[in-house]
This record gives structure tokens, sequence and C-alpha cells, in this order.
């Protein structure tokens, strides 16, 4: 039967040659043998990956030689799967239909994997710069890579390879809830909560006590799968936090709504729904996740998810304007089945929560938010993209024609992507001198729970190899580095128990500026870019 398979796919590409022949994106080719993906249930078909290796060329007369395997695929999203070209969630499978864990396209081992197809998002970016924006201000947000996809022998287009929110040590790594954690420590993590409407995703929710129009959903673990007093211990202690943050005494540090939240999250995610002024900000696709509190529990912000309608791509409720705030979203379009809840802005009322809110900006904006990097990350993504995007746009000639949002209808790529950088940085000079707050101790922009490490790379820019340094409190126990190249792509991975450092080599990256992580045990994490010459 594999070999039979084997031979399927090989002759795949000659069929499809005139659209597509070779690529420098990896290339995705799924066989659904006849049957029609669908939203529900999962399909089983069979899929392949052709991709040779950073920088090279990927050719779709290559054998399958990243992975060749069945997966179970649907239809996923909820308003995109009005738009023709799909977006898909796939788990990858073993030969009897079980789950199994495979490292994809350099992304750690799961299952649980996203085939994002951008359509109204002319760039193909604002979902992927988000993502790769909040991996370097929080311990984790999701990994994607650009390729791509054929279809039964059709060429659907550019699209990116990405991680699903879960709960997992590669992930949103929180402790996993079993069925007898019911009292005690075990009780208080780990959860995945999210505030969206009813569709696509789970449809067990709670209202908020405070405001009708604000539902909250169990994410991870599932509804079904959570035990009574799990299900009631994450609603009460949401609860709480609004009855805090809402209460007379909110700013006081013990009895306020303070000792309840990481509040860095908190402002990380507050920056980045402000910055791309989300249309659907706060109100939908908005994730916290809570860990034991052994763990240092408290209700965190993220990670982000769902930017497609961002940076002035939807041309409703202001949300293109470089002027005023999303989190005023229910003054402005106060009719939506859903709103934003209205602790975004009694967190502003509190001096702490503003000037960590400050201290925060003008940090961002001195590093990865400054006009200049913003600039060189979009060039980057767009050289990566240029030969792709001009097949992706062949097959879906929308460009210069209006889509549901659009509020910019550029005529060429290029115009999308001038657009979305003088957007960006028209947003940013505007947050610069409205935003709230006042930074009253710039070196000290940490959370107790997220505790930023110092690094120093030398030397940098490196030739053949450097060395990584770190310093900080508690560094016992593992350390993991993790390289990204511009495009946000996980290009090299690597773990120590030294208390000093990494001995980084360089081996056969490319020329180029690339983002390092570390992340510790104990959830310090540091980021710095390093530049390969």
């Amino acid at each position: 039967m594999k070999k039979i398979l084997w031979l399927f796919f090989m002759c795949l590409p000659m069929a499809i040659q005139a659209q597509l022949t070779s690529s420098t994106l990896p290339i995705i080719v799924i066989n659904t043998n006849g049957q029609t993906i669908v939203d529900d249930p999962k399909k089983i078909c069979d899929m392949g990956i052709i991709y040779n290796g950073v920088g090279q060329t990927n050719y779709l007369t290559d054998p399958f030689n990243h992975y060749f395997g069945k997966i179970a695929i649907e239809i996923r999203g909820s308003t995109s799967q009005q738009y023709p070209k799909k977006s898909y969630g796939l788990e990858t499978q073993d030969s009897i239909g079980e789950n199994a864990n495979v490292s994809l396209l350099g992304m750690p081992k799961d299952n649980d994997w996203i085939l994002y197809g951008a359509y109204p998002d002319k760039t193909l970016m604002r979902n992927e710069f988000t993502y790769s924006s909040f991996a370097s201000m929080q311990p984790w947000s999701p990994r994607y890579v650009y390729c791509e996809l054929v279809i039964n022998n059709q060429y659907v287009g550019v699209y990116t390879l990405l991680e699903k929110i879960k709960i997992d040590d590669t992930r949103v790594d929180i402790a996993n809830l079993d069925i007898d954690d019911n009292a005690g420590d075990s009780l208080t993590g780990g959860y995945i909560i999210k505030i969206d409407k009813t569709t696509g995703g789970s449809p067990n929710q709670w209202t908020s006590a405070f405001q009708s129009k604000v539902k909250f959903l169990y994410h991870a673990p599932k509804y079904a799968k959570l035990t009574v007093p799990q299900r009631n211990y994450i609603k009460a202690y949401v609860d709480t936090f609004e009855k805090r943050v809402y209460g007379p005494n909110f700013q006081h540090p013990t009895w306020g709504y303070a000792p309840l939240i990481n509040a860095l999250s908190f402002v990380d995610f507050f920056l980045m729904e402000e910055f791309g002024r989300t249309v659907d900000g706060y109100r939908s696709s908005s994730f916290m996740y809570k860990d034991k509190d052994s763990k240092g529990g408290k209700l965190t912000c993220g990670p982000m998810w769902d930017f497609n309608l961002s940076y002035a791509n939807a041309d409703y409720c202001d949300a293109y304007d470089t002027t005023g705030w999303q989190y005023n979203f229910n003054a402005i379009c106060p009719g939506y089945s859903i709103l934003v809840p209205d602790w975004w802005n009694r967190l502003l009322q509190d001096s702490n929560y503003t000037s960590l809110l400050k201290c925060r900006w003008n940090q961002l904006r001195a590093g990865q938010f400054s006009d200049i990097n913003i600039n060189h990350w979009v060039d980057s993504v767009a050289a990566v993209l240029n030969v792709p995007q001009q097949r992706n746009f062949q097959k879906w000639p929308i460009l210069g024609t209006y889509v549901n949002w659009n509020y910019y209808i550029g005529l060429t790529y290029a115009d999308e992507l001038n657009f979305f950088k003088k957007w960006m940085k028209d947003r940013a000079k505007w947050m610069d001198s409205h935003l709230p707050g006042t930074c009253l101790a710039p070196l000290q922009i940490t959370d107790i729970a997220n505790e930023q490490l110092d690094i120093t790379i030398a030397p940098n820019p490196m030739s053949t190899h450097t060395v990584i340094s770190f310093y900080g409190n508690n560094l016992t126990g593992s350390k993991k580095l993790y390289v990204f190249d511009m495009t946000g792509r996980l290009v090299r991975q690597q773990e120590t128990s030294s208390i000093s450092g990494f001995v980084f080599e360089r081996n056969q990256l490319p020329a180029g500026i690339y983002i390092v992580k570390i992340v510790t045990e104990n959830h310090q994490y540091a980021t710095q870019k390093i530049s390969l010459e």
C-alpha cells in the first residue's frame, strides 16, 4: 500500500507543472483520495512534504523527503470560511490511525497543525508579523513556516504551516490536568480559556457577571474533559479577577486585581492589540491561560491569534484609523453581539499598570517596533515571498479588488506592502504621544512569572561561531536556545544545563539577521538579534 501511495504522489507533479514546478518555499501536497474536505468531520487523507533545506530550491519532481503519511484534515475558521481560499486544521497520524507526533519543517514535534491560507490579507503577513513580534515578548507564540500547497493536483497558493494553540511543553507550557486533579494545588492549573463567539471552538461557555456580551470559552482542556470542580475553579478565578478589577479597592496591592494576573502579559497583549488596531481585538480569539499556583499560576494573556483583519485591513468601526484606541470599540460600535471587556479601560486607571505599559512600549519602540526594524522585517519576508506571491495572486487574482472587509485596495503587491509599512509607522507615532502613563522604572520591566534575563553575544556580528552568555537569578536546570530567521521560522534549537551560556556554531546558516531567544525552566527569557556575516 505504501508503495502504491508513493507512486501516486510521484505522478502528481506532472499534472501541475504549468502552475508550479519549483519553489524556494517548502511544498506540501495533499491527496484526498476522492473525498471533499469539509468543516466536520475530519477526512483521512495523504500528505507529502518536499523540503530540501534552508536556502535550497524544492522541485515538484523531488521525492517527499520531509514528511509522507496520513493526516486527518478539515476546513477551519469561522467567518473566514466564506472565502474561496480555505484554511485547514490537520492531525498527523500513524499507519493505524493514531495521532503521531512529528516535527514538521523544523518545528517541535506535535500532531496538531494548521494550514493557514491568507485571503483578505493581501500582504500575506499580518498574522505572521504578529506571531513573530509576540514571540520576542512572551515565552511562546505560534511558530510558522511559509509554504506552497497543492491539493488533488491543484495549486492552491501560498500558505503558512502553523502551530495550533494547545497545552504542551513546546507550546503553552503549563501543567496537564488529569481527571483526578480536583483539589489543592493540582486543581489550580493548567487551563487555557478564550474570549470569543461560540463558533469555531467549544460551544461551552460562561458569561461575564459584569457584561452580558463578554463570553468565556473553555479551550483546553475541552469542556467535556474537565471535571465539575475544574470547570468551577477556573470560572471562579476569572470571576474573582473581574470582581476585584471593578471593585473599589482595585489598586490595593493585596486585595486588588494585581496578585491575580501576570501584569507584563496583559501589557504585551494590550500593546499588540492596539498596535494592530484589531477590529475583533479583545472580544474574539483572545486567549488567556493559568498554570498551577505552585508554578506561579497567575492569569496570563496570550498567545495572540487571528490578526488577518488588523493593521487597517478592516473598513468598519474605525479599525483603519491610525488614531484612537481599539479598547473603546464598545462606544464606537455598541451593537455587536460580543464586546470588549471593560476591564481593559479599568486597568488604565492604575498608575502602576500604566507605568509598566509606558516602559514596555518605550522598550519595544527602541527595538523590534522601531520604524527601521519593522520595515526590515517586512522587506525580508517580501524577499522570501517574491516569486511565490506572484503564483498565489495568479491563482487568486484579487489584487486591485475589494475583498470583505478591505479598507485599502492596492493595485499591486508592492502597493499592499507600502501601505502596511506606512500605516504601522503612523500608528506607532500616534501611540508614542498618546499612550497613557509615565515610565517610572525603565530598567525594571519584569514580572514574577516572566523575568527578563540579561544576555551578551560576542562576537556579534559573527562569522563561524559566537558565545551567548546569560546572567540572572536561579539559573539551575536546562536552558533552551531558539534561533529564528526574520520570517519567524525556527532554524536552530539547542539545550544546555550550563549556568553561563551557549556556544553557537554557524554551520550552514546563510548570512542575515536572526532572532535569538533563550528560555529557562523557571520561565525567565531573553531575546536579542544576531548578525551572521
